[in-house]
């Protein structure tokens, strides 16, 4: 039985998955480890960065700490590549820690859906710039990215 079903589903077309990306950015956006956990499998297998998560306990403990870490957390994806059941996204985050310090992060993402559309694979590839204050690219009010705010490569990500 499925626990919940997630559209878009399976396989991907091309809006179908730059659909699924931006559901993706929004929920991450809204940084409620609860909410973005629903995303995922009850099972699901993450590695991020050095770290292996296994499951929805762990995936909202590792967003809990990131974002106890991560502050006034910023983030755009964009479709890299899909098929079938996969996706591709690159991604940029901005954030800061609790010295003031700003980073913006880089990174790849790939991603792999059961059929009810819950991601039950996410193996992700990310580095740390440090940048100014200045030098920040995301404005907007915490929340879903505003519609006609920049993505990265309008931004020359």
């Amino acid at each position: 039985m499925m626990d919940n079903v997630r559209p878009p589903l399976p396989p991907f077309t091309l809006e179908s998955a730059t659909q699924k990306v931006r559901l993706a950015e929004d929920g991450w956006n809204s940084r409620d480890p609860a909410r973005v956990a629903m995303a995922y499998t009850p099972l699901s297998q993450w590695r991020n960065r050095a770290e292996f998560v296994n499951g929805r306990s762990a995936i909202i403990a590792f967003l809990t700490r990131k974002w106890q870490r991560e502050l006034d957390y910023w983030l755009i994806k964009e479709l890299w590549a899909f098929a079938d059941n996969r996706i591709a996204v690159r991604f940029a985050y901005e954030w800061h820690d609790d010295s003031g310090n700003w980073f913006r992060s880089y990174g790849n993402e790939n991603w792999e859906f059961d059929e009810s559309g819950l991601m039950q694979r996410r193996l992700a590839c990310i580095n740390d710039a440090p940048i100014s204050a200045a030098d920040r690219k995301f404005h907007w009010t915490q929340g879903r990215r505003p519609d006609d705010h920049p993505g990265l490569s309008e931004l020359g990500m």
